[in-house]
């Protein structure tokens, strides 16, 4: 029971403070349309290099730790996806 209202604890105040952030700064919600297109932009893309037979050899999942790369990192991302799983294949 104590583990549970610790994980509480921590996603009360993670939440408080990213609020917190939001308002302060007055970033308003234009940050999370951003945010949200370029996730719609990096699933795209994964699926694109997935399906247009470029890089038949490997396919790389659309999941959240892939889709989150390619957000973060843009297309060198799936570059840098593509070499891992090239590396952990052989």
């Amino acid at each position: 029971m104590t583990v549970k209202m610790l994980i509480w604890g921590v996603l009360g105040v993670s939440l408080f403070l990213l609020l917190f952030i939001v308002f302060k700064k007055k970033l308003g919600f234009g940050w999370l349309t951003m945010f949200g297109a370029h996730l719609v932009l990096a699933a795209l893309g994964l699926y694109l290099v997935n399906f247009s037979g470029m890089m038949s050899e490997v396919y790389i999942p659309l999941n959240p730790a892939t889709i989150g790369t390619v957000t973060v990192l843009g297309l060198p991302g799936v570059a840098l996806l593509y070499g891992l799983k090239l590396t952990l294949m052989g």
